[in-house]
């Protein structure tokens, strides 16, 4: 039986909480906070380029998704080479999950949620204790996926968004004294609206809305979206919702920040921030909320990462091990890492970081393109080569240790690369690399009319052996989960 327009409205909703309530961790909760103290007088201009990139590209990522008609980022790079999808998948999924990212929510929420109410003395124990617990939640969660549109969507984000409601709305009806007109600071001198774009950009975003493509369209999946044209279709709104509730937290943030200079003048960080201002409103009871608001973005975010991973790896090798036993690997990894060594795994991470982000915002273009230049493999070649020449100049400038030949390599490249300094370095051998592949495409077509005629068909609708993710048979999908 058909649902009604109500029940896919609140399906719309409820998918559109869940994927803000992925993207949103506690990183997302400085960011703006710090743009607004230190963007003064010029926050609209600078928060208007903030909001272009730190929301516009994450939304754009489940969009091309859609577009794209993938069920993931390994079908959506599937389209040059399988061995480079599978590697890119991995780096990827690896970098932002359990090497990286998910250790950092437990050690995060526990610097802030829990550090402030222990005595003075060593963290070891109190550490380990904490990410035992907080990777178990965590670990229960992921291990039924089936239930994340539940947890995520419909409890832990309304949840965050009523305790983060709790601080806002106090700045907002009782506003802090401040200067409306007091001059912007450093970064934000001139041109905010470009330094806003830049801030939006290092977040880094839109790399976690491709890695949790694969949930969201389980989650769609479970609400009887299954055709790929309905998928689309509901990604695509979904993320809408998802856009407006980026977009209002964020300004709200904003204007916490901006307000806030006078009464907290000594915070260096937006996390400092938000803690002295629930503090001046809400006393020691503040404390807690703070450590709430954190605890909660945090833990949604180690959900939605662990299950993404898990089930990403499972379609990936199907053979090797379920999504559950996935589930329990990258939880182990990750409270070990969380508990010995991740500043140093933090400081090698950054460097593939910036190697692999040129690369996904490149695969996201590509993905809005498919309806003009549907899945070209030629094409994606291209524009992959070219891109990942360029990100390997990011990636040199980013390493830890000064390597030899590394500053030629960085002078090679702030020479050759235009916007280069600014992490923008990929853009002009992107367009390079998408018009080769167009040109070399339709040369190859025109040499061979009746393949070229056959390929773009093929390439409008992917056919069943054009994706690995399609290569695995549907007993083999289900019994992996």
């Amino acid at each position: 039986m058909a649902k009604d327009s109500s029940s896919h409205r609140s399906d719309t909703l409820v998918i559109g909480l869940m994927i803000f309530g992925l993207c949103f961790g506690a990183g997302n909760l400085i960011f703006p906070v710090q743009l607004g103290r230190l963007a003064g007088g010029a926050t609209s201009w600078a928060g208007l380029g903030f909001l272009l990139t730190a929301v516009g590209l994450p939304i754009l990522g489940v969009v091309a998704t859609a577009t794209s008609e993938s069920r993931s980022l390994y079908e959506m790079t599937s389209h040059t080479w399988r061995g480079w999808a599978t590697f890119f998948t991995c780096l990827l999924y690896l970098t932002i999950g359990p090497a990286f990212a998910i250790p950092r929510t437990a050690t995060v929420s526990f610097e802030i949620g829990v550090r402030p109410f222990l005595a003075e003395g060593p963290m070891t124990i109190p550490l380990l204790v904490f990410t035992l617990i907080f990777f178990t939640l965590a670990f229960l969660v992921a291990l039924r996926p089936g239930r994340l549109l539940d947890w995520v969507g419909r409890f832990l984000t309304p949840l965050f968004l009523v305790l983060l409601a709790v601080l806002v709305v106090a700045t907002i009806v009782k506003p802090m004294p401040s200067d409306a007109s007091r001059a912007a600071q450093p970064p934000y001198t001139q041109m905010p609206f470009l330094q806003g774009v830049l801030d939006g950009y290092n977040t880094m975003d839109a790399l976690a809305t491709l890695a949790f493509a694969i949930i969201i369209v389980d989650a769609i999946h479970q609400v009887g979206r299954t055709s790929r044209r309905q998928v689309a279709s509901q990604a695509a709104t979904s993320g809408i919702v998802a856009l407006v509730a980026l977009s209002i937290v964020y300004i709200c943030l904003m204007f916490l920040g901006r307000t806030s200079l006078p009464t907290v003048p000594e915070a260096d960080n937006g996390g400092t921030v938000l803690a002295e201002t629930a503090l001046h409103y809400y006393g020691h009871p503040g404390e807690i909320l703070i450590g709430a608001i954190v605890l909660v973005a945090c833990l949604k975010t180690a959900i939605g990462l662990i299950a993404a991973c898990a089930e990403m790896f499972a379609t990936m090798f199907p053979r090797a091990m379920s999504v559950r036993a996935w589930v329990v690997v990258f939880s182990i990894v990750s409270t070990l890492i969380a508990n010995a060594g991740l500043d140093a795994i933090i400081t090698w991470a950054v460097p593939v970081l910036m190697f692999v982000y040129p690369l996904a915002i490149s695969t996201i273009i590509l993905g809005l393109l498919t309806p003009w230049l549907g899945h070209d493999r030629t094409t994606h070649r291209f524009v992959t080569v070219f891109v990942a020449v360029s990100a390997f100049f990011d990636l040199v400038r980013a390493l830890p240790v000064n390597l030899p030949g590394a500053s030629v390599i960085t002078s090679l490249g702030t020479a050759a690369l235009p916007g280069y300094e600014a992490g923008f370095g990929w853009t002009v051998p992107f367009l390079v690399g998408l018009a080769a592949g167009i040109i070399a495409s339709r040369a190859r077509r025109n040499r061979d009319p009746l393949e070229g005629g056959a390929g773009r068909a093929g390439n409008r609708r992917q056919d069943p052996g054009a994706s690995p993710a399609q290569d695995i048979p549907e007993a083999d999908l289900e019994s992996v989960r």
